[in-house]
């Protein structure tokens, strides 16, 4: 068992007055996570949104129907939330009617489940969203000697839980993984009408990473507008795919305004979509792999431990640039990113320095990976 960094913030939540909302990805581990957390206490029921007459029993339901359902149970689980409709309302009936049940609800559909429970649920739920596992936990199960020696590994293969605990399988379950996992949500939505357009963005993308993205260029290579280029990588933004990281624009004249980096949550998932698997010493992305793998462990690191700060890139007209900057209460912190460990200088761009409050500045390297995901 691979402890998860959140479990205690999830647990802290408790009989809190609120439902507990859990978002992440299909085979994350999500159902592994509650299982754990509620392993021990007494009173528990599960129910499984996938199965049809749980579905009927919670669709349109009242008060005292959940009673009836719930019994003299204390806690409720209900997986796969997002396939039962008006599912916020049924939530909204726990946490009003029902104040001494604690209800969990998990689900791997952004889309679909925080469209539906977000009016309903305003003031009445905790959020947490649940990732790939992370650096940080990997050290945590076997220690930092051991994770830093599968650095290598984990660049080409990530973080699915599936994926680390079985050794000489990667390739043909990350193949399986990223079908299922990237097109089972989002092909069954009706605004995907083209699912080999997706296909193509998804690997256009995967060839970008640690590059500025522009809509228009991608949608001239794929054959696509802006606006549906944009309401693709949406959706896939919201289906825990990509997430995209917007450039940093206050100060200065030249800086880049509406430039913005897209980078996959998982490195394995990316390595997928393009079909190469190539060890580090063959590849010619390794840079794009390296700053993927760092900024998505940084991301994983902020959320697990329940940080918010601002996230950006940083560049000139004038090709000055930093690879990754945070900003909390006015105060930025900038980070560079280097495999190359004799190409890591220290040095960060005068004019960054002098335009910004800078709080730290760090290259991050193999060598000193911890500093900045742990």
């Amino acid at each position: 068992m691979i402890n998860r960094t959140i479990k205690p913030h999830v647990e802290s939540k408790l009989f809190r007055g609120k439902a507990l909302i859990l978002f992440g990805p299909r085979q994350v581990g999500k159902t592994t996570l509650v299982t754990s957390l509620l392993s021990g206490k007494e009173k528990v029921i599960y129910l499984n949104g996938g199965e049809a007459d749980v579905r009927t029993l919670l669709t349109n339901t009242t008060s005292s129907m959940l009673r009836a359902i719930i019994g003299d149970n204390k806690i409720v689980f209900i997986d796969e939330a997002q396939r039962i409709e008006n599912i916020g309302i049924t939530l909204k009936l726990f946490t009003d009617q029902i104040k001494e049940i604690q209800v969990i609800a998990s689900g791997s559909s952004a889309f679909e489940l925080a469209n539906r429970i977000n009016e309903p649920l305003t003031g009445r739920k905790y959020e947490f969203h649940l990732y790939p596992l992370s650096f940080g936990e990997m050290v945590s199960h076997h220690g930092l000697l051991e994770e830093k020696r599968l650095l290598t590994h984990r660049l080409i293969y990530g973080y699915y839980p599936e994926i680390v605990t079985s050794p000489g399988e990667e390739n043909e379950l990350l193949k399986l993984l990223a079908d299922s996992y990237l097109y089972k949500d989002l092909l069954a939505l009706n605004s995907i009408n083209k699912p080999a357009l997706l296909e193509k963005i998804l690997k256009a993308l995967a060839l970008q990473i640690g590059s500025e993205v522009s809509f228009h260029e991608l949608g001239q290579l794929v054959g696509a507008d802006n606006q549906t280029i944009e309401r693709y990588i949406e959706l896939l933004e919201k289906a825990f795919v990509v997430f995209r990281l917007p450039a940093l624009s206050r100060n200065v004249r030249n800086e880049l305004k509406k430039s913005k980096k897209i980078y996959f949550y998982d490195n394995g998932i990316r390595n997928a979509i393009i079909n190469n698997f190539s060890i580090v010493e063959n590849r010619t992305d390794i840079d794009g792999l390296w700053e993927n793998f760092i900024v998505s462990e940084r991301v994983k690191f902020l959320a697990n431990n329940n940080l918010v700060k601002d996230k950006f890139f940083w560049r000139t007209t004038q090709q000055q640039e930093i690879d990754y900057v945070e900003e909390l209460k006015g105060k930025f912190s900038a980070f560079e990113f280097k495999w190359n460990t004799k190409k890591a200088s220290s040095k960060f761009p005068k004019t960054f320095i002098a335009n910004y409050p800078i709080e730290k500045t760090l290259v991050v390297t193999p060598a000193n990976i911890e500093e900045f995901v742990m």
